[in-house]
Parts: structure tokens; C-alpha cells; sequence
């Protein structure tokens, strides 16, 4: 963490980290849920929201939501990071240089893992690309040791550079505790999503809102399993949504780039 952080830090890192503005691309993916579209299984809010819902229980808690939680955990562990630790690593506090080395170790262990793990080629690709525009993003405006340690792995080739990893990073560099990073790259993971319900189904903007609205409660409760779960657990995704998603690769007609 930053030892400059101020009581607002948190707050204020969040709320630019879950701005709809925040120029990462999320706007050009479903996810797979243009398939279902395509499909005819999501054509109405009711319909769109029961989507939702397995999406955030059946992949993203078991993928970037864990990834989350996972990295703010290691970033916050003492001698992670870059600073003025003790030993010949980059540590922070009091934390050793071996410290240090094995808080990278598992960055890159997990980096590859969330790599492996997204079987579908456009959702693959999607993590890679907001991940490193999230880098960038964090490097110009929200920089920290623990980013800066990672993106000098991405910069390397060592890392692939994945987003649900740099939310962690940056958030846990200006001091948001673990569980909020969590529910906020959730629901602005929903959010995002019902923003692209409304224009491709398509449902009003009210109906967008009262989803979120259910959405809320739901994230709370994904965020409580989250916490319950171990490295073990990436991955563990629905194949139904995953075939969904291979299959919007040769989608004939598409607005979303996955």
C-alpha cells in the first residue's frame, strides 16, 4: 500500500476504477451473451437478468472474481511490491526479499492460470486487452509499487497482463481491503453488461436499473462464496457458457467482439 494513502484514497480509487467511463473496452463485450441473443434465450429483462445471475455464479466468481481476491490477498502480504524492504527483494515494510519473491511468484503463477483457464479465444483475448489498457490506465493515474512490479512482468513477456489481476493490484496499492475490491469489479462487471443489454436486446434504461437493483444482493452473496474459495478453484466454469462463447467466433452477424 501506498504510504501516502489519505482516509478518501479507497474510495476515490474505486469509484475511477468502476466509472463506466474508464476506457478499457468492457463496452464491446457480452461474454457470450450476444449467443443467447442469437438465440433467443435472452430477449426480454427477465430473461436477460436469469443470464446474469449464471454468469456472475457460474464464471466470474470461479475466474476474475476470485483472481481478485487472490491478488489483493498476495499484494497485501508484508514484503510484496516494490519500496524499502529489508533483504536483497523489492519489498515493502518489513517484509524480506524472499517475501517479495514469492508474492511475485504467485502473480505469475496466477497470470498463467487465468490465462489457461479462459478456454474461449475472444474471452481470452478480451481479459488480455482491458487488462493491459487497465495497466496503462493504472500507470498514468493510479500508479503503485504492486502495479508497477506486475506490469514490469507484462513488460517482460513474463506475464500476460490480465485485468481481474491489475484491479487487484491497483486497488490494494491505494488501500481498498480485499472483500470491497471484490463486489466492486463484480458489479461493475454487471453493470457493464446490463449497459450492453440495454442496447443490443434491447430493454430501457429503467429496465437496466431495476436489474441491477436484484443484482446488488446477488454480488453480495457471490462475493461471500468467493472468500470461501482456494487457488484449487479457478476455472471451475460452467461448460454451457463457455460453449456459448466459442460459438459467438463464428457468429454470423455481430455487434460485440465476444
Amino acid at each position: 500500500m501506498l504510504s501516502s494513502t489519505t482516509p478518501h484514497e479507497p474510495l476515490l480509487t474505486l469509484l475511477q476504477l468502476c466509472d463506466s467511463a474508464l476506457p478499457t473496452g468492457a463496452f464491446a463485450h457480452t461474454f457470450g451473451m450476444e449467443t443467447y441473443l442469437q438465440r433467443g434465450t435472452v430477449h426480454d429483462e427477465a430473461t436477460f437478468q436469469e443470464w446474469l445471475a449464471q454468469f456472475v455464479d457460474h464464471q466470474l466468481v470461479y475466474a476474475d472474481g476470485l483472481a481478485v481476491r487472490l491478488t489483493a490477498e498476495a499484494c497485501a502480504a508484508p514484503g510484496t511490491g516494490t519500496g524499502t524492504g529489508t533483504g536483497t527483494g523489492t519489498g515493502t515494510g518489513t517484509g524480506t526479499g524472499e517475501d517479495a519473491q514469492s508474492g511475485i511468484d504467485f502473480l505469475i503463477e496466477l497470470d498463467g492460470l487465468m490465462y489457461a483457464q479462459a478456454l474461449p479465444s475472444q474471452v481470452r483475448q478480451a481479459g488480455l486487452t482491458m487488462g493491459k489498457r487497465l495497466l496503462d490506465i493504472g500507470r498514468l493515474s493510479l500508479p503503485g509499487p504492486c502495479l508497477e512490479s506486475y506490469a514490469a512482468l507484462v513488460d517482460a513477456g513474463t506475464c500476460h497482463g490480465h485485468q481481474a489481476i491489475a484491479f487487484g493490484l491497483i486497488g490494494t496499492d491505494h488501500g481498498v481491503p480485499a472483500t470491497s475490491l471484490v463486489s466492486a469489479y463484480l458489479f461493475s462487471t454487471v453493470t457493464a453488461l446490463m449497459q450492453n443489454a440495454v442496447r443490443g436486446i434491447p430493454i430501457g434504461q429503467n429496465a437496466g436499473q431495476r436489474v441491477l437493483g436484484v443484482m446488488r444482493s446477488h454480488v453480495t452473496r457471490a462475493e461471500a462464496r468467493i472468500a470461501q474459495l482456494t487457488l484449487d478453484d479457478l476455472g471451475a466454469v460452467s461448460p454451457g457458457l463457455e460453449i456459448a462463447q466459442m460459438q459467438h467466433e463464428t457468429q454470423r452477424a455481430r455487434m460485440f467482439m465476444s
